[in-house]
């Protein structure tokens, strides 16, 4: 898995790619809670749930349907989001969708069960660029160290670029007659 700063870069560069306001600090934070919350199934591993099943780590939370829920929650709370139901909706689904995609890019572990309950079976992409994060224990060592550059190189750095390249396409704001 990329470590739990990575996660939180997509809903973080969708926000500062949208027009100022766009989207609400409320919003935001589910976002990225959205974006993290998959990784709480490391509790399986407290209860002895083993990694390969559908309830362990990359399981059930990792799938498209978790993704779709957590949608659905935000949109019946958007209010309290400042959002719209649809904007909270798609923002949110869109949040907890990268975590899995994230994963199944990365080097190590068993990979995703994105098709759960409809498939029990583990995905990886064709590519996996990403170095696989050490638990919390190990994070900070030179394999920590290791998996930060390798997150910088290949999501946060194509992030900015991403974001810095649409704000350079956008039209200027045109000033309100009035001012």
């Amino acid at each position: 898995m990329p470590s739990i700063f990575t996660h939180a870069a997509i809903p973080l560069a969708l926000w500062c790619a949208a027009d100022r306001g766009r989207i609400s600090t409320p919003l935001l934070v589910a976002g990225v809670v959205a974006a993290v919350l998959p990784d709480a199934d490391v509790l399986a591993f407290t209860l002895h749930i083993p990694y390969a099943d559908s309830f362990g780590h990359r399981g059930a939370s990792h799938s498209l349907l978790f993704a779709a829920l957590l949608a659905l929650l935000a949109a019946a709370g958007h209010r309290p989001l400042r959002a719209g139901a649809v904007q909270a909706a798609a923002f949110v689904g869109i949040s907890a969708l990268s975590h899995p995609l994230l994963d199944a890019l990365t080097s190590g572990g068993l990979g995703v069960a994105l098709w759960w309950p409809w498939s029990g079976e583990r995905l990886f992409a064709p590519w996996r660029p990403i170095r696989v994060s050490p638990f919390a224990g190990q994070f900070f060592s030179a394999r920590g160290l290791a998996t930060l550059l390798s997150e910088l190189r290949w999501v946060w750095l194509p992030l900015a670029a991403a974001v810095i390249g649409w704000k350079l396409i956008q039209p200027a704001p045109v000033p309100s007659r009035n001012s």
